[in-house]
């Protein structure tokens, strides 16, 4: 496949849409079988996680319910470093199994942060899906359950990821060209 050109930035194919949702299948059998009979609630990270849940939801098979809140630290294309929940949580989380859903790891400080907001509302246990980890990036000591795919600490666009706003809308993943 060719490049894109998402605002004024190139860039290449990191992941297929095949090769996506086949991930996606295999993360999705695992919470199957590892919360079977517990009823998860679903905490989608919003923007970029929107596809990744979708596409989630759509291969799981237990009882479970799904909500949505919205944090953001990226500013263009560096981390902001400060998070701000910018609409938040009214489900009751005492004593349930909370999955997050994110579309990507890289420092962590936004994981962080949810996960501290989170734990004051008394969850049964925690446990994070997410599409993408940029291991060389991570900065937080952090319990990841699934792990779609490992990649190289570039900067990344499709698939619910952004540049400004811009190119969520791709069914692959693409990677910055240097």
């Amino acid at each position: 496949m060719k490049n894109i050109i998402v605002k004024d930035k190139e860039f290449k194919l990191l992941l297929s849409e095949a090769e996506i949702k086949r991930s996606i299948k295999n993360i999705a059998d695992k919470i199957n079988k590892d919360l079977e009979g517990k009823k998860p609630l679903f905490l989608a990270v919003l923007n970029g996680s929107f596809m990744f849940a979708a596409d989630l939801m759509k291969n799981i098979t237990i009882p479970c319910e799904i909500c949505f809140v919205k944090l953001t630290s990226y500013q263009g294309m560096q981390s902001g470093g400060k998070v701000k929940e910018v609409f938040g949580l009214s489900e009751h989380f005492d004593g349930r199994t909370v999955v997050i859903v994110e579309d990507i790891i890289d420092s962590g400080c936004t994981m962080q942060q949810l996960l501290e907001t989170l734990s004051s509302r008394n969850p049964g246990e925690i446990r994070i899906a997410t599409l993408l980890l940029k291991p060389e990036s991570l900065q937080c000591d952090l319990k990841l359950d699934y792990v779609a795919f490992e990649i190289p600490n570039d900067f990344v666009v499709g698939y619910g990821m952004d540049y400004d706003g811009y190119g969520r809308n791709f069914g692959e993943v693409y990677t910055l060209v240097k």
